[in-house]
Order: C-alpha cells, then structure tokens, then sequence
C-alpha cells in the first residue's frame, strides 16, 4: 500500500511498521504512553497512526505480513462497530 508523505519531518511508516509497533503495543489498548510512543517511533500524530491502522487491516497486504494480529484486528473491529450499532438502535 502506498502512502502520501507525511507532513511531519520523518517518513509515513510502512505497513509493515504499523503491524509490528501495534504487534509490540498492547493490541486494542488506547493508553497515553501508547501515543508517546506513536510520536516518537512512528513520528505521526496518533489519530493518523489509527487511520492508517483501520485502513490496513481489510487490505490482503496486511493478512500476507502478519496474518494473526490482522485476524484479531479484524475481530475487534467488527465488535466494535456491531455495539456501535446496537447503541444507536436501543
């Protein structure tokens, strides 16, 4: 998947790095020190390291480089979005 430059002063990290720093992070948590360490390893503002994130996991690239963890993200997402819509119509 190719990707826009990044106005910030590094490069947009590949998809590969987005799999592997989610792999090394705490799947599904959304902590502060997970944000710092977006900033300081990715160079990207947290809100476009998830963007990106949401965007890779229904991509086949994403299940050929780590097909476990892109599993599980798939899961979660789906969960999510089913309670999304079970709050909306109760």
């Amino acid at each position: 998947m190719n990707h826009r430059p990044a106005p910030e002063s590094r490069p947009q990290p590949t998809d590969e790095q987005l799999l592997a720093f989610e792999a090394d992070h705490t799947p599904g948590k959304h902590t502060s020190a997970k944000e710092i360490a977006i900033r300081d390893e990715l160079g990207i503002h947290p809100a476009r390291y998830y963007l990106l994130l949401g965007r890779l996991i229904w991509l086949e690239d994403a299940l050929r480089i780590d097909p476990a963890l892109t599993n599980r993200l798939r899961r979660l997402s789906r969960e999510r979005q089913l309670e999304q819509r079970r709050r909306h119509h109760t």
